[in-house]
């Protein structure tokens, strides 16, 4: 079975085209976690009209949290983690499973396409799609928190999700869980990331935002303190 665990704080607006992407997949055998960090929105409702497992997991406010308790209650033997903005392709479910087993990975990560997209949003993703596809047989792999496929056994191996690394938890977890097995990029599929971001801060500051985050990624560091403002749950 795989266990898709979406953490999410007042996500009642984009969560209903995540869980709808889910249920088109022809890709059956699946539970659904919503872990969920207090919203005071909708969000409860429809993770529940979607039949998803929802739990309130509100000790600390933070995607490495929630997706940490998601994952203590899954009953799949591997753990999806997607973002509540994401949406899923047709088809991305089986062909993530598909080359997961067959590659005998322990974890992996996707590229991505923004959603919506413009032409000059391109510039973003391709850098980032650069970045994960040169560090994937690396020492260090990297893949964005949005998509991210692991064995939960070894995800338990490692403790899950730092929760002392602020931003990038998701580039430290893929490089810490790449020292038990094998980490690649899921060929064939990108995940429709979410530019919501880009839109409301506006193309200039996610940038500059990224380019930060992305230095301490190359350099292969870990981010513990808040170099940027980051508001989960206020998009």
């Amino acid at each position: 079975m795989l266990s898709i665990i979406i953490p999410t704080l007042n996500e009642e607006k984009y969560l209903p085209r995540l869980l709808e992407s889910i249920k088109r997949q022809e890709f059956s055998d699946y539970e659904i976690i919503v872990s969920d960090a207090g919203s005071s929105d909708k969000t409860k409702m429809v993770a529940e009209n979607y039949g998803a497992n929802f739990i309130l997991s509100n000790k600390i406010k933070h995607p490495s949290f929630q997706r940490n308790k998601g994952a203590e209650i899954s009953k799949g033997g591997i753990l999806l983690f997607l973002d509540a903005d994401s949406v899923l392709p047709d088809g991305f479910l089986q062909k993530t499973v598909n080359q997961f087993k067959a590659k005998n990975l322990v974890s992996a990560g996707f590229y991505i396409k923004f959603n919506p997209n413009h032409w000059y949003y391109n510039i973003y993703s391709f850098i980032s799609n650069s970045i994960c596809f040169f560090k994937q047989r690396g020492r260090h792999p990297a893949s964005v928190g949005a998509g991210i496929v692991a064995k939960r056994d070894a995800h338990f191996l490692i403790n899950g999700f730092d929760l002392r690394v602020f931003l990038a938890e998701d580039y430290d977890y893929c490089s810490r869980i790449n020292r038990i097995g094998k980490f690649r990029m899921i060929k064939g599929i990108r995940l429709l990331y979410s530019s919501r971001r880009i839109q409301k801060e506006g193309f200039w500051i996610s940038g500059w935002k990224w380019f930060r985050m992305g230095l301490y990624t190359l350099t292969c560091r870990s981010i513990k303190k808040e170099i940027i403002k980051y508001d989960f749950g206020k998009f």
